[in-house]
C-alpha cells in the first residue's frame, strides 16, 4: 500500500506522486541542455527539487545521448572552514555517485592520480579528465548548491566558470545548480581578507534561473484521490477546497497534512471514514504543535535580518512595497515564506499561523491567564472580558513584553494574538488540540491586521461555532480619522467572515501620551452593526 511522503524524493512505487517531471516545463529543461547551458533551478526547501533532478537524470540517461550524473554536496557543509576537507568529500561524492548511477568507473579508477591535485583545482580536473574520457556528453546535476559556505562554494562556482569554454569535449556538456536560493543570493566571504563575493560575480555563465512552483489546486486534488482510488476512503470535496486554503500548493504541507489525517489520527485508519475538514483541522494543529523539521527550518529563517526586513511590515501592514529593497523581497520569495500575487502575503494560512505562534511563544507559556476564566456559562467565550483583560494587561507589560520580540515594531499585535493564542487555543501550552483557534490576514499596505476567533460550543439545537472579528490598527492619523477608516475596515472584514461580534483595537504609540489618555472602550455602530473600540 502507498503512503503519502513527507521525507526524502518521492519514489512512485512507495508513495503516492503527481510524476516528478510533469511538475516542470521538460521541454524547456531540454532545450537548455541541448544549447549546452548552465543554468539554475531553485524552490523553498522540500517542494521537490530532488525528485526532479532524480528523474531528470534517469530521462536524459534513457534518451541514450548524455551521460547524467546527479550528485549532493551537502555533506560538504559539515567541513565549514575547511576547504580541502569539503572539497575532497565533494569528489567522493563525485567518484562514488558515478560508479551507483551510470556504471562508470573512470573517476574511480584514477581516484589516486586525482587526488594528488591541489583542493582549488581537484573539481576541475577531475571533470575536465572524465569529460575527454566520455563517449558522450556529461550533464551534471548539483544539488543543494547552496548549503556550501565561504571558500568551498566560491571555488566551485568559479572552477565551473573557467573551464566553461572548454565544454562538451573537456567539461560538463551542461550544468544545473539545484538550492533553495537563486545564484544571484548566494553572499560569500573569502578567507583572504574576508571580502564579501557574491553568486552573480562569482558564476556569471549563468544562462537562465528557473523556480520550481508548488501544486497547483488540481494536482492537490490528484494527490489525494489517488489515496480514495487505493483504498476507497474520500475526501470530501469542502476538506479539498480547505488543504487548498491552508497550504496554496505547498507540497510538504500538502503531504503532510495528508500523511497526519489517513495515518496518524488512528481512527481514520478505517477507509470507511470520510476525510472531513474538521479533521485536516486537527490534522494541521498535530503538525504545528509537533514543530515538525520543515516548519522549524522555515521559522529559523526568521532571525535573519534580510527575512526581518520583509515579515515585520507584513505583521503590521504600514509599510509599502517601495520601502522594502527588492533583493530582500526576492531572497524571502525564494524561501517560500511569502507570495508576490498582486501583493505580498505570507505564502499560506498555516505558515501566517506558525509565524506569530513561533514569535511569541516563549511569551505565550508565561501569560498566566487560564481559558476557563473566559467561558460563559452558556460555553461561549467572553471576548469583551478577555480583551478588558488585555487592555490591563498591555497597561502593566507591555514596555518590558514587547521589547523582548526581535519583530518589536510589530510587538503591540504579536503580544495580543500571543495574549488571543495562550486563552483561545490552550494547546499552545498542552500539547493538545482544544479550544478554538485565531486566524489572521496581514499584508503589506493593509495599514491594520485582521483577526477571527473561532470557538466552538455545544448549544441545545447542536454544537455551533462562535466568530468574533478582532481588527488591529497602529494610530497614525488623528484619533477620530483612524477610528472612521477603522470601523469601516472592521465592519468589511466581520462582513466577509459572517461574524456578531467585532471588536476594533488601536494602539497609540506615542511617548508623550498617558496611559489614562491612551486607554479606553467605546461603543460605536457602523452600518446597523455594533463595534466595541478599545484604546491601548
Amino acid at each position: 500500500m502507498r503512503y503519502f511522503n513527507t521525507t526524502g524524493p518521492v519514489n512512485c512505487q512507495k508513495h503516492y506522486c503527481l510524476p516528478p517531471l510533469e511538475r516542470f516545463d521538460l521541454d524547456e529543461i531540454i532545450h537548455l541542455i541541448q544549447q549546452e547551458k548552465y543554468f539554475v533551478l531553485h524552490a523553498p526547501r522540500q517542494t521537490g527539487k530532488t525528485s526532479y533532478l532524480l528523474a531528470l537524470m534517469d530521462y536524459l540517461n534513457q534518451t541514450g545521448e548524455y551521460h547524467c550524473l546527479y550528485i549532493n554536496v551537502e555533506s560538504a557543509q559539515a567541513a565549514r572552514e575547511d576547504f580541502g576537507k569539503a572539497m575532497t568529500i565533494i569528489f567522493d561524492q563525485l567518484v562514488s555517485n558515478s560508479l551507483i548511477f551510470l556504471q562508470d568507473s573512470f573517476l574511480s579508477d584514477h581516484k589516486s592520480q586525482l587526488l594528488e591535485n591541489a583542493p582549488g583545482s581537484l573539481f576541475n580536473i577531475a571533470l575536465t579528465q572524465w569529460s575527454q574520457a566520455s563517449s558522450k556528453p556529461i550533464v551534471l546535476l548539483i544539488d543543494e548548491i547552496d548549503t556550501l559556505i565561504g571558500d568551498t562554494l566560491i571555488s566551485i562556482l568559479r572552477q565551473l566558470r573557467s573551464s566553461y569554454p572548454t565544454r562538451p569535449q573537456f567539461f560538463p556538456s551542461s550544468v544545473i545548480l539545484c538550492g533553495v536560493r537563486d545564484v544571484r543570493d548566494y553572499r560569500m566571504h573569502s578567507d583572504d581578507g574576508k571580502p564579501l563575493v557574491t553568486g552573480g560575480s562569482a558564476f556569471n555563465i549563468k544562462a537562465a534561473s528557473l523556480r520550481m512552483s508548488n501544486f497547483t489546486q488540481a494536482q492537490v486534488e490528484t494527490l489525494y484521490q489517488q489515496h480514495t482510488a487505493e483504498t476507497g476512503q474520500i475526501f470530501e470535496e469542502r476538506t479539498l477546497h480547505w488543504v487548498w486554503d491552508l497550504t496554496r500548493g505547498q507540497p510538504w504541507l500538502v503531504n503532510a497534512l495528508a500523511h497526519e489525517v489517513t495515518f496518524q489520527i488512528k481512527a481514520n485508519r478505517d477507509r470507511s471514514r470520510p476525510i472531513m475538514a474538521a479533521q485536516i483541522e486537527q490534522a494541521k494543529e498535530n503538525i504545528i504543535m509537533r514543530r515538525e523539521t520543515h516548519l522549524d527550518q522555515l521559522v529559523d529563517k526568521l532571525k535573519e535580518e534580510r527575512v526581518r526586513q520583509v515579515i515585520e511590515p507584513l505583521l503590521t501592514g504600514d509599510t509599502t512595497l517601495s520601502a522594502i529593497p527588492n533583493d530582500h523581497i526576492l531572497y524571502v520569495r525564494d524561501l517560500g515564506l511569502i507570495e508576490i500575487k498582486g501583493q505580498i502575503r505570507i505564502a499560506n494560512r498555516i505558515y501566517r499561523e506558525v509565524i506569530p505562534r513561533e514569535l511569541t511563544f516563549n511569551t505565550q507559556v508565561r501569560i498566566a491567564h487560564e481559558t476557563t476564566w473566559y467561558v460563559q456559562a452558556d460555553g461561549r467565550l467572553d471576548v469583551p472580558k478577555l480583551l478588558a483583560a488585555f487592555q490591563q494587561f498591555f497597561r502593566e507589560h507591555s514596555e518590558h513584553w514587547v521589547e523582548r520580540f526581535d519583530y518589536k515594531e510589530a510587538g503591540p499585535q504579536l503580544l495580543l494574538q500571543s495574549f488571543l493564542q495562550r486563552i483561545v487555543n490552550p494547546s499552545t501550552n498542552s500539547g493538545r488540540c482544544s479550544g478554538g483557534r485565531v486566524e489572521r490576514e496581514y499584508g503589506l499596505g493593509r495599514k491594520r491586521t485582521d483577526l477571527l476567533v473561532l470557538w466552538p460550543y455545544a448549544a441545545p439545537d447542536g454544537e455551533k461555532v462562535q466568530r468574533a472579528v478582532i481588527e488591529l490598527k497602529i494610530l497614525y492619523k488623528t484619533l477620530e480619522k483612524t477610528l472612521a477608516e477603522g470601523l469601516q475596515q472592521t465592519w468589511e472584514y466581520m462582513d466577509k467572515c459572517g461574524a456578531a461580534e467585532a471588536h476594533l483595537i488601536i494602539f497609540d504609540r506615542r511617548e508623550k501620551r498617558t496611559w489614562d489618555e491612551k486607554i479606553f472602550r467605546r461603543e460605536e455602530t457602523f452600518k446597523g452593526h455594533p463595534i466595541t473600540v478599545w484604546g491601548m
